[in-house]
């Protein structure tokens, strides 16, 4: 461990509340390493430290949970290879760090796509819903990316929309909401699909179907998503 990275694991520690960790374990954040500090908080700690790929990894490798969140924020997307993103999933251990690394880190990267779709084929939890957390921060960050890139992954949410795990499951419906939320005809594709999805004979399908069915029949375009 460099002594940067000394450093911010010692102001992390310093500033960790263990009264919160049982607080974010109540809303699944469990880790084997949680010192109880809040995601703005983290945020603005990362501020003044910047990009810095080095250091991101540094941070990842201590298996803090507050280190790797933070290490989401500063890492740097142009320099984030497949290979870096293929270690930090295999280390995700909930919903949380999985959500900062796909929704501030992996959607600016080339080979998002990519990745999205072979991760949401995998069986494991939060591997599975990587994969689905990076279409639905695409869905909302890449503004140029074409409605057919997303109607390709339609028959993908429909095939997962069975996973019972409830951190899978909830990934499933959010890609498909934000594919819902992009323009009037993909709210329609998405509405068309969940209808599919809430025939199929399985619990955490009508879940995903009539969840997602509730928003997207109430969304209105705003400016600019008319189109």
């Amino acid at each position: 461990m460099t002594a940067r990275v000394a450093a911010i694991v010692e102001e992390l520690r310093g500033i960790g509340d263990p009264r919160n960790v049982a607080g974010m374990a109540r809303f699944g954040i469990v880790s084997k390493n949680t010192l109880g500090i809040s995601v703005t908080t983290l945020r603005r700690l990362a501020k003044p430290i910047g990009r810095d790929q080095k250091l991101a990894e540094q941070l990842w490798k201590t298996g803090i949970h507050e280190a790797r969140v933070l290490a989401c924020f500063v890492a740097e997307p142009d320099k984030v290879t497949g290979a870096v993103a293929a270690r930090w999933v295999r280390d995700f251990d909930n919903w949380a760090v999985c959500d900062a690394a796909c929704y501030h880190l992996f959607d600016k990267t080339d080979w998002a796509w990519e990745k999205a779709r072979e991760w949401a084929g995998r069986d494991e939890e939060f591997v599975k819903r990587a994969g689905f957390a990076v279409v639905a921060a695409m869905a909302v960050h890449d503004k140029s990316a074409p409605d057919a890139i997303f109607r390709r992954f339609l028959p993908l949410i429909r095939r997962e929309a069975t996973d019972e795990r409830n951190f899978v499951k909830k990934a499933v419906n959010w890609a498909l909401r934000q594919i819902g939320k992009r323009n009037p005809a993909l709210n329609a594709a998405a509405i068309a699909e969940a209808e599919r999805i809430a025939e199929i004979d399985s619990r955490a399908a009508r879940w995903v179907a009539k969840d997602a069915l509730r928003e997207l029949r109430r969304w209105k375009p705003r400016r600019g998503q008319e189109r």
